[in-house]
């Protein structure tokens, strides 16, 4: 396919579309190396039982523990999109 051609996805049906025939499948954008779906326990959503606070500590959450679970949150996103080509990742 040319530079030039465009490839469209869906063919207009309602249940719409899916890239990746399951987890395993490897898939990627922007020309970079196809990847599986990432699979960490660095996923799991951050557990915020307590009020977030700016007034208890230097970390506005209830513990240091929550704002760290928080940045390695974030930095698996960061990781699994510069995975499949969705963001560079770097300058």
């Amino acid at each position: 396919m040319s530079t030039s051609q465009k490839l469209i996805l869906g063919d207009g049906n309602p249940d719409g579309v899916s890239l990746g025939a399951g987890t395993t499948a490897l898939v990627s954008l922007y020309g970079v190396t196809p990847v599986a779906q990432r699979a960490s326990a660095s996923q799991a959503a951050v557990e915020t039982t307590l009020a977030v606070s700016t007034t208890s500590n230097i970390w506005g959450f209830s513990t240091s523990t929550q704002a760290n679970a928080v940045v390695t949150l974030v930095n698996e996103m960061r990781a699994a999109l510069v995975a499949v080509g969705l963001i560079k990742g770097s300058a």
